[in-house]
């Protein structure tokens, strides 16, 4: 994650059921689903405004470890977030192993 963005608050907004991070008054987020000790990533966000500064990258770190601190695990649904992490596979261990993409992680 760049340096720009470690001190930014990670909002888990639970009415609108979606992680969000706020960035020069525009909100990235990724839409959720919490099956308890599961949590599934359905899908990413970011303002157009904010394309290309690792804005995306940072949204998905900073859930990521909001994940790990539940012990939840996860279920990559977001195209965005399972692309993250076959990217990174430091973060496979949270990966459910009954999720159908598993193997290709």
């Amino acid at each position: 994650m760049k340096d720009e963005f470690i001190t930014v608050p990670l909002i888990k907004n639970e009415t609108k059921k979606r992680f969000e991070i706020e960035i020069d008054g525009h909100i990235a987020f990724i839409d959720y689903k919490d099956y308890g000790s599961q949590i599934a990533l359905v899908h990413t966000e970011v303002p157009e405004l904010l394309g290309g500064r690792g804005v995306a990258a940072a949204l998905v770190e900073k859930t990521f470890n909001y994940i790990k601190e539940k012990n939840q695990l996860l279920l990559p649904f977001c195209p965005y977030v399972f692309a993250y992490l076959k990217k990174h596979s430091e973060w496979k261990y949270m990966v459910s192993k009954k999720f159908n993409g598993y193997d290709q992680l």
